[in-house]
């Protein structure tokens, strides 16, 4: 049992679960100890038997992790369900994952060698959130819930969207990588004044 991870757990989730809630209710905290053992067995070549327990694994937590898969230390999985984390993944130290979030390939190898992402240390990433292909999201950025992700994220900011761009800088995003108040609203200025531009376009044109 990791005490370290579960005093993370503790500290991180608003909801201050106890030691005992985190040790018997928590699927993240369940699916992150099977992969532990998972990952043993796979880096010694017993690789039929750790795909056979990722799969218990995943019928018993919902979260799919595929045991080559590379966690460093603290990763909080909240909630949790639905999560998918490909074969070459690397995941850094102190991630949060919400529920839904796909670490996923697309069929090759990219910028980092691997067909799947490489989340640097400290990063957040929203719920839903699809992380595509072998890109890197850099150190302690955000990502914001539903984005999907297909090129390289910068370390200390916060992206969103369909396909992510980066909007701002992380101090100021909120849970599950939504941007403050202020950012959506300077997001919504440019939107604004481009429609504006779009407009006396068409009309200098009829």
């Amino acid at each position: 049992m990791s005490f370290d991870l579960i005093r993370s757990i503790r500290r991180r989730d608003p909801a201050r679960p106890s030691f005992f809630e985190v040790v018997f209710a928590y699927n993240g905290f369940h699916a992150v100890l099977w992969h532990r053992l998972n990952h043993f067995l796979w880096r010694h070549h017993f690789k039929t038997f750790a795909r056979i327990l990722a799969n218990i694994a995943r019928i018993l937590t919902g979260i799919e992790i595929h045991p080559e898969a590379r966690i460093g230390k603290r990763l909080f999985i909240d909630h949790g369900t639905g999560i998918v984390i490909g074969q070459t993944a690397m995941i850094g130290d102190d991630v949060t994952l919400y529920h839904g979030v796909t670490l996923g390939g697309v069929g090759r190898d990219g910028d980092n060698g691997r067909r799947h992402p490489t989340i640097g240390d400290g990063v957040m990433i929203g719920a839903g959130a699809q992380i595509l292909g072998g890109i890197t999201i850099g150190h302690k950025s955000k990502i914001g819930a539903n984005s999907v992700v297909v090129s390289n994220i910068p370390a200390h900011v916060t992206a969103l969207g369909i396909p992510a761009r980066v909007i701002g800088g992380d101090d100021k995003a909120r849970a599950y990588g939504l941007p403050s108040r202020a950012e959506l609203d300077r997001l919504m200025q440019r939107v604004d004044s481009l429609f504006e531009d779009v407009q006396a376009i068409k009309k200098d044109a009829a």
